[in-house]
């Protein structure tokens, strides 16, 4: 070869791989109100490479230095194309329109798609709002937890309890954020509404698996929930008024275009008509979402968000609980440069729960409160690699109980459970990375510690058992404490370290398939005190400590994910197998109310579940909506210690109380016209599992039943079928006043579903009978929704 010509070839070469780049970046956000919007898809065709908006709306894409056709496209907005000539670093923020012609969403999703296809994230889901809004729900109010009901391996624990499980977790394993900010009871009324306003919900996401190393501290998901910021444009209420409940929300801003508030409030009024028919028992619920935003120039924004709600029950006044959520969280964003973001967020969260007992004369207290400081930052590398990194410090206040006398002379005396403290600092860095053009990788670590701090009494066990055997009974009995050592104030008592890792790997076959694998370490140090399948306000949250040991998981799932007919269905096929060590289990007969030596009652275990997901979706068109299925199994095991204990349930494997072997949702939306909307969601689930006794023996005249293995039957077959019609008067009306009716029916053909079943002794032929109990039948509602 000539040598000239070699050298002309060689440095042209370096020429091309050295080539310049510039950095285009931005915000983009709705043209109505400037909320950001999240997880918005920015695409240059024709180097086929893009990005995603962030939780706040940034993104960061590093191309070379030219001329290229800029793509932005988000579900239900108009598409924006825009030819932009990149020869610097660029900051250009956009904003997207609503859109509400069906036949141009076909293309808005076609690249969001792909994207996600390529994309290293397995085991996530998304709702809109508008998606959430359009499910018909029990008594008419639009509820964020229900909805995620309909997803593939996510349950409930029945028909009016709170919480949800996922893969077969317990519900004290998921971790709920709102706006980064930990919430400990999510429902009302013990499960009837969630305590999540939909006004003022602007997105979510629920991880069950391949969760970034961002996240920790619970097992089994994460489910984060942002609020809207507020418009930022023009002042704008909107609101609904049911059959039980009302809501209001009012958003304007404070500086146009810079800074904006947001304030909802939502409450139930069914007990005034219980008052009006002299029925002095009452039950009901208030919450107010807050939120104040304010860019103070191109690279910092402040947000001060705030939630505050409260259930209260009273029985005849004699009885009277109190309780719910209060959570703060200041946060600053702050832009290094065009490739790093930063977040630092100061939170504060409390749960409280209060008991008043006028026919006894004491009041009872207790809760938990948390302190938190995180700071994280992105890093857009390129747009091959990309970092996130950050620290997390939390510190726990946990008041088990206080009881105090509220009358003069009742007998009772103050008494103060041993409060108990705890810090939990971490770090992590997670990168999410682009090997070739098929070939995508997320890998990461968090680092865990947990310090369990004084000031507390501890009571000490010979050979350190709290819990003993008895031989001759063969059953747990609480061991007698030797002695006691005091800890002092910040003294630690017990300290733990988990290296928790996380990958997650992406192959994409073509534009339209990809196989997604992931696996994910993670380690919990709060346990939640209760031998209930669904959680109740009474339940009382515990640090790990030398007896009650930090849970860790590991969890594996591969899948297949596939889009047909250009996008308009898309299918996700997930299985997973999931180990947890140290799992809470419980002796017979624990008692767990008001015990300071909780120790005496726990054992440590192990638990399992795997499981098969399938999710198809309708996209585009007058009907969409989705068939979720899940078949899982969920079990736990205790075994003896020793060779001559024998365990829990013998030592064997036993199904635990949110065991579901079939889970089927189907979920639909069908737009008429313009003025008529209608929705449907059936459900279908494996009854929950439970314990029936297997005889019975006569002591002393009395009826005395004896049980066989934990959870060795099932509850009847649970199921049901709800309905919606949504009309809008004026759909056509853009300004000024707007409203529509919501018609809705829970529970269609009056489906009695089993919330329990007791067994009782009938007084009159002696025989012993099952009592069903049954919660809701058909529930019709209607509600009126308004905006101006």
């Amino acid at each position: 070869m000539n040598f000239k010509l070699f050298i002309c070839l060689f440095f042209c070469s370096v020429g091309i791989f050295a080539q310049e780049k510039v950095t285009l970046s931005g915000t983009i956000s709705d043209t109505r109100n400037n909320e950001t919007l999240i997880g918005v898809t920015v695409y240059i065709k024709s180097l086929q490479t893009g990005a995603t908006t962030n939780e706040y709306g940034f993104y960061s894409i590093t191309v070379p230095k030219g001329t290229y056709t800029v793509q932005i496209n988000y579900m239900g907005y108009q598409g924006v194309e825009e030819t932009l000539n990149l020869n610097q670093n660029t900051r250009k923020n956009f904003a997207l329109g609503e859109n509400s012609r069906e036949l141009q969403e076909v293309v808005i999703t076609e690249n969001k798609k792909k994207v996600d296809i390529r994309r290293p994230e397995m085991s996530v889901n998304k709702l809109s709002i508008k998606e959430i809004k359009k499910m018909p729900v029990v008594l008419g109010e639009t509820d964020v937890l229900k909805s995620i009901l309909t997803l593939p391996g996510v349950t409930n624990a029945g028909e009016g309890a709170s919480g949800f499980n996922v893969r077969g977790g317990a519900a004290d394993q998921n971790l709920i954020l709102l706006d980064e900010a930990t919430i400990y009871n999510s429902s009302h009324l013990f499960g009837f509404f969630s305590v999540f306003n939909s006004d003022a919900i602007k997105d979510l996401k629920l991880y069950k698996g391949g969760i970034p190393a961002r996240f920790g501290g619970r097992l089994s998901s994460v489910l984060d929930i942002y609020q809207k910021e507020g418009n930022s444009k023009e002042f704008h209420m909107n609101g609904g008024i049911g059959l039980i409940s009302s809501r209001l929300l009012a958003e304007g801003p404070i500086t146009k275009d810079r800074g904006s508030f947001l304030v909802a409030g939502r409450s139930s009024y069914a007990h005034l008509f219980l008052k009006m028919t002299d029925n002095k028992n009452s039950a009901y619920f208030y919450d107010l979402n807050t939120k104040l935003s304010y860019k103070l120039n191109d690279n910092n924004n402040l947000y001060l968000s705030g939630y505050f709600g409260r259930d209260v029950f009273d029985l005849n006044d004699s009885f009277k609980n109190t309780y719910g959520n209060t959570v703060v969280n200041l946060r600053w964003n702050h832009l290094f440069s065009d490739k790093l973001f930063s977040n630092m967020s100061m939170i504060y969260s409390d749960y409280y729960y209060g008991l008043t007992l006028d026919f006894v004369g004491f009041n009872w207290d207790s809760g938990i409160k948390n302190y938190n400081f995180k700071y994280d930052l992105k890093h857009y590398i390129s747009n091959k690699l990309q970092l996130s990194y950050g620290v997390n410090a939390i510190y726990y206040d946990f008041n088990p109980g206080t009881i105090e006398p509220n009358k003069p002379n009742s007998g009772i005396n103050a008494d103060q459970l041993d409060k108990k403290y705890a810090f939990e600092p971490s770090f992590y860095i997670d990168a999410e990375q682009k090997l070739t053009e098929n070939l995508s990788v997320n890998y990461g670590l968090r680092y865990s510690m947990f310090y369990r701090l004084g000031q507390q009494k501890i009571n000490t066990y010979a050979n350190n058992q709290a819990v003993i055997f008895n031989d001759d009974l063969k059953i747990y009995e609480k061991a007698t404490p030797t002695g006691s050592e005091y800890f002092g104030r910040n003294k630690t008592i017990a300290s733990f370290d988990n290296f928790e890792p996380r990958v997650a790997v992406s192959y994409a076959l073509n534009d339209d398939q990809s196989i997604k694998a992931s696996y994910n370490r993670m380690s919990q140090y709060l346990h939640l005190i209760s031998n209930t399948a669904s959680p109740t306000p009474l339940d009382v949250w515990a640090p790990s400590d030398n007896f009650l040991k930090p849970q860790t998981l590991d969890q594996y799932a591969i899948g297949y994910f596939r889009n047909f007919n250009e996008d308009k269905y898309s299918l996700e096929v997930e299985t997973f197998y999931k180990n947890i060590k140290n799992r809470v289990d419980y002796i017979d007969g624990a008692d767990l109310i008001a015990n300071n030596a909780i120790e005496q009652v726990i054992l440590n275990g192990k638990a399992r579940a795997y499981g098969l997901e399938v999710l198809l979706r309708k996209n585009t068109g007058k009907l969409t909506g989705w068939v979720s299925y899940t078949l899982s199994r969920s079990e736990q095991q205790t075994p003896g210690r020793t060779p001559n204990e024998t365990g829990i349930n013998n030592g064997d494997w036993y199904r635990t109380g949110y065991d579901k072997t079939h889970n089927l949702s189907i979920t639909g939306s069908y737009t008429h016209t313009e003025k008529w909307t209608f929705g449907a969601i059936f459900a279908l689930q494996s009854g929950q599992p439970v314990t029936y006794p297997n005889g019975q023996y006569i002591y002393q005249g009395i009826s005395v039943p004896s049980y066989g293995s934990r959870n060795d039957n099932n509850l009847p077959l649970y199921h049901h079928l709800d309905v919606s019609a949504t009309y809008t008067p004026k759909p056509e009306k853009k300004k000024g006043w707007q409203g529509e009716w919501v018609f809705s029916i829970y529970n269609l053909y009056s489906r009695k579903n089993a919330a329990s079943i007791s067994f009782r002794q009938n007084e009159d032929t002696a025989r012993n009978e099952a009592i069903k109990l049954s919660i809701f039948g058909i529930v019709p509602s209607v509600t009126y929704n308004f905006k101006f």
